[in-house]
């Protein structure tokens, strides 16, 4: 994954979880992560799983596709 894809992806999940006024600790729980790895993912700083996406779009209640418009 490149890092301009991934920093745009994490901007637009952190973005939408903003705009539903949700915490990054919520969204995180809800997803089985922790704080810090939630933070991680919103900036750029590791590669992960499609599966984990899966996670933050039904945490975040998004489609899939939503993460990446």
């Amino acid at each position: 994954m490149s890092d301009n894809f991934r920093k745009n992806l994490g901007l637009r999940i952190k973005q939408i979880r903003e705009s539903k006024k949700l915490s990054r600790e919520d969204v995180a729980f809800k997803c089985g992560f922790s704080g810090s790895y939630m933070g991680m993912i919103e900036r750029a700083e590791n590669d992960f799983k499609i599966s984990k996406l899966y996670k933050i779009a039904n945490a975040l209640e998004v489609d899939i596709k939503d993460l990446f418009t």
